[in-house]
């Protein structure tokens, strides 16, 4: 039926708009930590760098998962667990090819960086541009080979 194909769609549309600001807000984070974005959404052969962020000694490859929290989230277990073992691979290919085009000095970390909204659901009318963090957890050197 055409209702659930769109509703589908909202449901796609909701989650990419929410996807992409819990991404914004853990660019803020990394430069309040110090860090320069050097790159964001970057499309490294088939796969996507969310944020490439460097410091003095490291560069960063940072995969972002963000959760409203909802008791229906709460099934699926901490953000960071979404990073399973195809999704690091992937980073870590991303990754390295990646630091073949563009050399460095730096040490390579790759983290990952949940971002938590309340409790909202997708009919619920917000602008989503204006949503606030309840929180930001950094894991570093969440994946490694």
């Amino acid at each position: 039926p055409p209702e659930l194909s769109e509703k589908t769609s909202q449901t796609m549309n909701y989650k990419k708009k929410t996807g992409a600001r819990g991404e914004e807000l853990a660019a803020e984070y990394l430069v309040s930590e110090g860090y320069t974005i050097t790159a964001r959404n970057l499309h490294v052969s088939h796969d996507e760098i969310d944020i490439i962020a460097e410091n003095e000694g490291y560069i960063v490859f940072a995969e972002v998962k963000t959760r409203a929290q909802t008791s229906q989230n709460k099934r699926y277990g901490r953000p960071a667990a979404a990073v399973n073992y195809a999704k690091s691979q992937k980073l870590i290919r991303s990754a390295e090819e990646y630091l073949r085009e563009n050399p460095t000095a730096k040490q390579p970390r790759i983290d990952v960086i949940e971002v938590y909204f309340p409790a909202i659901h997708e009919d619920t009318p917000i602008d989503i541009s204006t949503l606030r963090a309840t929180g930001i957890k950094h894991i570093r050197n969440a994946v490694t080979k």
